[in-house]
């Protein structure tokens, strides 16, 4: 992650620069706190936490944006399959402490360490508990294998992250999601910035004004 440079810094009023005084890779400010109030109004406006355990708080609003459709979504046919075989026990919102823990604590390849800190952890806690946030589990024989967490405000869904113990769970919780947010009328799911994980899902890069536009679209209940 980039360094804190000559950015500006918040403090407790709920307040965020205009995102248009973004840096070139999308970090915005740094400072403030992950309060219920200051997620919420961080994500209404285009805006996430994203630092280091060795770093302040630093706020991004990255342009271009990853974002995906929910009805544009094409699960390929072997996810499907691995759907109706009921291999997997699928379920939301049943453990949602457990999926960010494993989120945060699940060794990645070519990553040194996490970026959900315990600070973030306990936010994201809250922000479930508030109502906002949702997690999505695949389990088998009642062990926990794999799922995925975010944000949810109106008809959008913030992605946060994913984790697999076992072979193509997380692609399972994936696909369960996906027909959740479009049973539920989600408009808009903001992958934040891409890579290859998620343009295989199925991804899309657009311009950050488009993206607004789209997310002013979806808070609109």
């Amino acid at each position: 992650m980039a360094r804190v440079v000559y950015l500006p810094q918040i403090g407790n009023e709920l307040i965020f620069p205009p995102i248009s005084m973004a840096r070139e890779d999308g970090m915005l400010c740094f400072g403030g706190d992950l309060s219920l109030e200051r997620l919420l109004l961080a994500y209404r406006s285009g805006i996430f936490p994203w630092y280091g355990s060795d770093q302040p708080i630093i706020w991004w609003s990255p342009d271009p944006r990853a974002v995906m459709i929910p009805d544009n979504i094409r699960i390929s046919h072997n996810v499907r399959k691995l759907l109706r075989q009921n291999k997997f026990d699928l379920t939301k919102n049943t453990a949602f402490d457990k999926v960010i823990a494993h989120c945060r604590n699940i060794p990645r390849h070519g990553q040194d360490g996490s970026w959900i800190t315990a600070e973030m952890e306990h936010a994201y806690i809250s922000l479930h508990r508030a109502g906002y946030a949702n997690s999505y589990e695949a389990w088998i024989d009642g062990e926990l294998v794999g799922g995925l967490y975010g944000v949810n405000i109106g008809r959008a869904f913030f992605g946060e992250s994913m984790f697999s113990l076992t072979a193509n769970a997380s692609k399972v919780a994936f696909a369960w999601m996906i027909d959740d947010l479009i049973r539920s009328g989600i408009t808009l799911c903001d992958c934040q910035v891409a890579n290859q994980h998620t343009l295989f899902l199925g991804a899309k890069e657009i311009p950050r004004e488009e993206y607004l536009q789209l997310l002013d679209q979806a808070l609109v209940t």
